[in-house]
């Protein structure tokens, strides 16, 4: 099984701005002194300086533009609602937030098949909205596809039943835990997993400090550990740069690079830096717009595909 593709699919907002659904529960967000159009218009600069960035290392890069047909403001982040896998499986995930559901298009399937590549089959997860169940994509999982486990820290997005589901259908061990973050003086759930942790082929960057409970925090660092992962730490201030919210990509001749912000990069000290450069080099891009107003970033924009072609 691959880790890291050299194919991204990624979405060009046409409605970016803040969401109120998601704000409930996303702490990263943050309001902006500014109209919700030009708002946009930042964000669709960032985007496609960032696009610009990946390709220009010969990152895959497959742009579909977000359509005005429903309020979509956070149409930005595919990888919460799709993911592709090297069995030629599509999986389609529930979402927390009612407008965010309007995100999935099956046009999008079409594209990716017109382009060459297999779908052999979809698994559709989103029933689980009925129940008020979440799982937001590999925002919510975190997959060491090499050693079939799926990392996921539980929240209102990440519901551990439909985590164990998962694992099931992909014959993949659950590593389950809770990862808080300060908000007010309260201890409370990060929302999605994938901005306290990022998953490389031979290391991770982890903020355990968001790991309260130290059982849990000793389960994930062993099975880390067990399987050759060099743990790169950061911190809670750190994570909040999104120093967590990053990808692992392969470029031209097959060269590795980790993605993020510019606000990743420029939290990281020179011996996280040291760590990361001597496995591949960095790759980042300022998104501070979409940061601010979206509470995600860079890995939240990427949906790998890992899917066969013909």
């Amino acid at each position: 099984m691959m880790q890291i593709t050299n194919t991204i699919l990624m979405i060009r907002p046409v409605n970016f701005r803040m969401n109120e659904q998601t704000a409930v529960n996303n702490y990263f967000m943050e309001e902006m002194d500014l109209r919700n159009q030009a708002i946009n218009v930042k964000a669709q600069s960032e985007f496609d300086v960032f696009v610009n960035a990946l390709r220009n290392k010969g990152v895959e890069v497959i742009v579909i533009d977000d359509t005005k047909e429903f309020d979509t403001p956070d149409s930005v982040f595919p990888n919460n609602w799709i993911s592709f896998h090297e069995n030629g499986t599509v999986v389609i995930y529930p979402m927390f937030a009612e407008n965010r559901r309007n995100e999935r298009r099956e046009d999008i399937l079409d594209i990716l098949e017109d382009k060459g590549f297999k779908i052999k089959d979809v698994v559709d997860y989103t029933s689980a909205e009925e129940q008020g169940v979440f799982l937001e994509g590999t925002g919510s999982i975190l997959m060491d596809r090499m050693n079939q486990k799926v990392y996921c820290a539980l929240s209102d997005r990440a519901h551990e039943d439909l985590i164990i589901e998962f694992c099931e259908d992909f014959d993949c061990f659950p590593v389950i835990f809770t990862a808080n973050q300060t908000v007010d003086g309260q201890r409370l759930p990060i929302y999605h997993t994938n901005v306290m942790m990022a998953m490389g082929e031979d290391f991770a960057v982890i903020c355990v400090d968001t790991i309260d409970d130290k059982k849990e925090r000793k389960s994930v660092v062993a099975h880390l550990k067990k399987d050759g992962k060099e743990l790169i730490k950061i911190t809670e201030a750190q994570m909040h740069q999104f120093a967590g919210n990053m990808l692992e990509v392969r470029g031209a001749d097959d060269k590795r690079f980790l993605v993020m912000s510019s606000a990743a990069y420029n939290s990281l000290d020179p011996n996280q830096l040291a760590q990361i450069e001597k496995r591949c080099e960095i790759i980042h891009s300022p998104l501070d717009t979409i940061e601010t107003c979206g509470g995600g970033s860079a890995r939240c924009m990427m949906a790998e595909v890992f899917l066969p072609k013909e």
